[in-house]
């Protein structure tokens, strides 16, 4: 884990999405960090250790999705398949698909494992998941603003991780697509999914991959803003977060509703500049406690 001293910093951002507004000044104690997202070995200790079973591996209960597919109501969860060519940007079916059996050791469905992984970030992990592993090892999921704190590494106001430009000396700074989405991935990183914790250059706190590679869950609910007393409902749509055929709504504001919306930062290698330019520390979306995608992982901290 790596030290993140206290401080005050200006969250948000004017510059991109509606969800990043307002800038305000926040402050935060110090905290410990996991310097990378939990790994594939990481999370099987905890599993063999626990025997917890991830949420994409539990059959949803039907009374929970009145009118819902039965087809979909079987454990897996969602998995991106890159198109044949350009496609409207309108319809994010075209490239996700919720696809029975994924899961965290089969990431690509029913035949596909981790074997060769170990390194990588942990995938198809819900919030819940994330937050029993948490607990498991005497740690905390972080909030949004300790989450953003931690990713400007120091570098207050600047809209990347690693400064003002979006490639550094004209190379991907992190894990995120380059070329068209959802079809050109040209690899200039060197990867078309998801890549070892630690393959490229830390922030100036020593943490990795705070851009791309997998979302991170945190454990604030999701508002349409950072507007104080903002409603906590999502936008109504979603430029990189498919949804499961699963509750959308946010508990706070539908109590009747099992599943709230959490907020997720630092983009993924799925974000591209044509389609989702979100792996910036101001960057957010509202995804549902329950879900679980091959995008989704997370880290940890402690607080004194």
């Amino acid at each position: 884990m790596a030290w993140i001293p206290g401080g005050t910093f200006w969250m948000g951002s004017e510059d991109f999405y509606p969800e990043e507004r307002p800038v305000h000044q926040v402050t935060v104690d110090g905290f410990w960090m996991d310097s990378h997202q939990v790994t594939v070995a990481e999370f099987r200790r905890f599993v063999k250790d626990t025997g917890h079973v991830t949420t994409a591996e539990i059959a949803p209960d039907p009374a929970q999705y009145p009118g819902a597919d039965p087809a979909l109501l079987v454990p897996g969860s969602l998995v991106f398949t890159p198109t044949a060519g350009p496609v409207p940007l309108d319809d994010y079916t075209r490239w996700w698909s919720f696809t029975p059996g994924a899961d965290w050791r089969h990431p690509e469905g029913p035949g596909s494992n981790v074997g060769g992984r170990e390194r990588h970030p942990v995938t198809h992990v819900s919030w819940f998941d994330a937050r029993a592993y948490a607990e498991w090892a005497g740690k905390d999921l972080p909030t949004e603003a300790e989450w953003e704190f931690a990713a400007r590494g120091g570098l207050d106001r600047q809209p990347f991780v690693w400064g003002e430009e979006h490639e550094p000396g004209g190379r991907p700074g992190g894990n995120v697509w380059q070329g068209q989405f959802p079809w050109e991935n040209l690899l200039a990183d060197g990867f078309a999914g998801t890549s070892p914790v630690g393959h490229f250059r830390p922030n100036g706190y020593e943490l990795s991959d705070m851009a791309g590679n997998v979302w991170e869950w945190t454990t604030d609910y999701f508002t349409a803003d950072h507007s104080e007393g903002g409603k906590n409902v999502a936008p109504t749509s979603s430029c990189c977060i498919p949804t499961n055929p699963r509750v959308e709504t946010a508990r706070v504001e539908n109590p009747d509703e099992p599943y709230a919306r959490r907020v997720i930062k630092g983009g993924s290698h799925l974000c591209a500049p044509n389609y989702c330019l979100r792996y910036r520390p101001s960057a957010r979306q509202g995804d549902t406690e329950e879900t679980s995608t091959c995008h989704i992982g997370f880290r940890c901290i402690i607080r004194p």
